[in-house]
């Protein structure tokens, strides 16, 4: 088991210093530092978001700014601490002005974080916001219609959910992103 975790944070240190140097699609030119993502190598969950924000970029870690904070608060309440975790997005690189990202961004990026998903394989992906959901599921209905739903594929769970800055935006999404939040208790307790 050891030497597992060994490999597969080798791999992810592999993923991470290619992301680092990647100049795949326009996002590169403009940003500081890439976020390739980070968190346990053995992680039974992952979070998987839209992209770096601002104060990501700056810090070249993901999810560090406000909604990072609500999602580490998020993970206290069923049990979680960040460094239990890994978390990553759909694009390494910020989009401009926080935009959504393009489509051939997303496809410059979706080979790491394949790669990231193949390497963990963990027992629970959290899909953070519709950008997310339709990468890795091909989802492409609204959050409000598939929020907290469990899709099972290949063994893993997967649950789209709100995004974080979603819910502080919008005061309303934060109780029922708490509410999706706290049925993955369950999930993770029959995975140990």
């Amino acid at each position: 088991m050891i030497e597992d975790a060994a490999i597969t944070s080798q791999i992810l240190d592999d993923i991470a210093a290619e992301v680092r140097m990647c100049t795949l699609c326009p996002l590169a030119k403009a940003r500081t530092k890439a976020v390739p993502g980070e968190g346990a190598a053995g992680a039974r969950i992952m979070f998987i978001g839209e992209g770096p924000g601002e104060q990501e970029d700056r810090q070249g870690r993901p999810f560090v700014g406000p909604a990072g904070q609500f999602l580490e608060q998020l993970l206290r309440r069923v049990g979680l601490e960040r460094e239990e975790v890994f978390i990553t997005n759909i694009v390494k690189c910020r989009p401009p002005g926080n935009r959504e990202p393009m489509p051939d961004e997303v496809a410059a990026c979706k080979p790491y974080l394949d790669g990231q998903i193949a390497a963990i394989w963990p027992s629970v992906i959290c899909l953070l916001g519709k950008p997310a959901t339709m990468t890795v599921l091909g989802i492409g209905e609204p959050m409000g219609k598939i929020h907290g739903q469990i899709v099972e594929r290949d063994g893993v769970k997967y649950v789209p959910l709100y995004h974080p800055a979603a819910a502080l935006h919008q005061a309303s999404l934060a109780p029922v992103l708490l509410a999706d939040i706290t049925r993955l208790k369950p999930l993770l307790t029959s995975q140990s």
